[in-house]
């Protein structure tokens, strides 16, 4: 779905706890569109959808995403960036952040605008005059957003205010914590809501309404949150429904492997929405952003600027065309040594030292430098944006926050752990291997976490495996990594003032 929206009206509620939602709330109203009288019509229902699905590929002012935050946090990165003193990401890898400094404030915002903007259509859509069907289909979409918005919410920080209705300006101040058990328990059922809805399809025309949630995207979410709660049977089932037969297409939902694993990270569009995507983050070159409206305006994808080597420059007609870019997220040598002699090492890292040692080409090591980046984000000559605004900020490649080979290896997992059917895992994970060329191997959690590491990397999704596995203490422990703590970031600062918000126990709060 192209993200046009930025803002459907003056949402008329101001507060510190939905301070995600402050540059939509100070956005001044023209004409009628009052949140009060909005929402009156089918067009004016669609628009509050798409606001909702806006935050989805949120980017805040510190240049911080869900993905680009746990890519730093794990064992396969670095922060980088330019220097010594470029520190939002290094705080992260080397868990130096506090209460008041880190990236933890945009996850915060990102998550509550968009459970925001959810509770706010919800609301509003039993009243609206429009086609019934459609109508309830809206309403599935919705509660599966908020579902979204909560799990990651609850993965990053634990204790988090739990609401479903909109919350006025007098009374966000005495809003207090849930138990994240009831966090999961809300996540379920609108998850299980939006599942049972028949009139949420199977699939949509990727041309129109490529990203938008289907029944596919609702229940490999749902086999995620169960995976993550380890009730493993139920995340088997959920998976399975997704997956179908190993390695072979679902009719049902539309979902087969892609053919080559390289064109699943194709920076154009000619691979968008492709049979592997289950949830994708849509990014646009359409969308003029520029630094004078801020990181968060835009629609671009800024991992491809932020992941590039800083200074890149060719020096041979057959150097790769990368584009020059800020050398954040370089790659560390325990991922380049695990995956350096299997089939996706070529399309996962740039090794910009080798090209360097052999005069193809030459960059600028910048903070942390490895002389490794990801070659999966890296922005290319060949996808430059040519709209308007400023280049560095509208890439429009996609990402993906779940696809197929990820529910494959989750299914696995789940199988495994659960010690059920351990014949079924071993075919999801060699569907997986066989992609690229590699034999079968036993269904262990060893491979698998083997598998998700190589298959998955730089996709945000390294940090939550090792963090879900009970691993971050081991494998991090060289990083700062202290086990009871750092498992979840800290309630930020700003959330604390004035309100009934208190700091999580592993931060030195009383929550």
């Amino acid at each position: 779905m192209k993200r046009y929206i930025n803002c459907i009206a003056a949402l008329a509620v101001s507060s510190l706890l939905f301070s995600s939602c402050k540059k939509f709330l100070e956005v001044q109203p023209k004409g009628t569109d009052l949140e009060s009288n909005y929402y009156q019509n089918q067009d004016q229902a669609f628009k509050g959808l798409v606001s909702v699905y806006d935050v989805v590929a949120w980017q805040g002012g510190l240049l911080t995403t869900k993905e680009n935050v746990a890519m730093a946090a794990s064992d396969d990165h670095f922060g980088g960036g330019e220097g010594a003193g470029d520190l939002t990401f290094v705080n992260m890898d080397r868990f130096t952040l506090t209460p008041a400094t880190g990236p933890q404030e945009d996850l915060w915002r990102r998550g509550y605008s968009g459970v925001f903007r959810a509770n706010i259509l919800l609301e509003k859509l039993p009243n609206t005059q429009m086609d019934e069907n459609l109508k309830k289909r809206y309403i599935a979409e919705t509660k599966a957003l908020r579902a979204y918005f909560y799990f990651d919410l609850v993965r990053w920080f634990k204790n988090i205010p739990l609401y479903t209705t909109n919350i006025t300006a007098s009374e966000m101040y005495n809003v207090t914590q849930a138990d994240p058990a009831d966090v999961f328990k809300q996540i379920e059922a609108d998850l299980k809501d939006a599942a049972a809805e028949t009139n949420l399809p199977n699939t949509v025309p990727a041309a129109s309404e490529g990203g938008r949630f289907t029944k596919g995207t609702v229940h490999a979410l749902l086999g995620k949150v169960y995976l993550w709660e380890k009730k493993w049977a139920d995340a088997a089932t959920e998976l399975k429904e997704v997956n179908g037969t190993p390695g072979q297409l679902n009719a049902k939902y539309g979902y087969k492997l892609m053919a080559n694993f390289g064109d699943l990270f194709n920076g154009g569009n000619i691979y968008k929405f492709n049979s592997e995507s289950i949830l994708e983050i849509v990014h646009t070159t359409l969308s003029a952003g520029n630094w004078g409206s801020g990181v968060a305006a835009t629609e671009g994808n800024i991992l491809n600027v932020m992941s590039g080597p800083r200074g890149y420059s060719p020096k041979t007609a057959n150097a790769p065309d990368y584009y020059s870019g800020w050398s954040y997220f370089p790659v560390t040598q325990s991922l380049f040594d695990a995956i350096h002699y299997d089939p996706r090492y070529k399309y996962t890292i740039a090794n910009l030292d080798s090209l360097k040692q052999n005069g193809i080409a030459d960059y600028t090591p910048g903070a942390q430098n490895t002389g490794y980046f990801m070659a999966k984000w890296v922005g290319r000559n060949a996808n430059l944006p040519t709209g308007a605004g400023d280049r560095d900020l509208n890439w429009g490649q996609n990402m993906y926050d779940i696809r197929l080979a990820d529910t494959y290896l989750m299914e696995a997992e789940a199988l495994v752990m659960g010690n059920a059917d351990l014949g079924r895992a071993a075919e999801l994970i060699t569907a997986v291997r066989a992609r690229v060329g590699l034999g079968a191997v036993a269904a262990t959690m060893d491979n698998i976490k083997r598998e998700r590491r190589l298959e998955l990397a730089g996709e945000g999704q390294r940090w939550f495996d090792l963090v879900r596995w009970g691993d971050a203490p081991v494998v991090l422990g060289s990083q700062g990594f202290v086990a009871g703590k750092n498992e979840i970031l800290p309630i930020p600062l700003n959330e604390l003032s004035n309100t009934q918000i208190k700091q999580s126990k592993e931060w030195g709060g009383t929550k």
